[in-house]
């Protein structure tokens, strides 16, 4: 089993920043690929970024490519995402995932984190 805890999310303003950041505790973290999703009001759940477990590969949605960065730290067993020029639409809860490169891309990762909510006011 992995348990995934996430950091608070918050209120920003648009074009703004803000980090999330998902601990790992339980199996060996390393083992793992990890991803963002998020999912809006009203609105089905969808892929943010994927990260291969040594962090050599790396995949976005259109709608973040450019604003958002994936990474983690292996040694703290921590992954990251790193939000820049927010925007109104990106407003959602956000979840950290974790499994195979292939089911995080897919959507079908084996573990979740608990979401946090992220608002970007106009």
């Amino acid at each position: 089993q992995v348990q995934l805890v996430q950091s608070e999310g918050g209120l920003v303003q648009a074009g703004g920043s803000l980090r999330l950041s998902c601990a790992a505790s339980g199996r060996t973290f390393n083992n793992y690929a990890m991803g963002w999703f998020r999912q809006a009001p009203g609105k089905e759940r969808e892929f943010v970024a994927a990260i291969s477990w040594s962090g050599g590969s790396l995949t976005y949605a259109d709608s973040v490519r450019g604003r958002f960065t994936i990474s983690r730290d292996n040694a703290k067993n921590t992954m990251y995402l790193q939000m820049t020029s927010l925007r109104p639409e990106d407003t959602a809860v956000y979840y950290c995932a974790a499994g195979t490169y292939i089911r995080v891309r897919d959507g079908s990762p084996a573990y979740w984190g608990q979401g946090t909510q992220v608002t970007v006011s106009s």
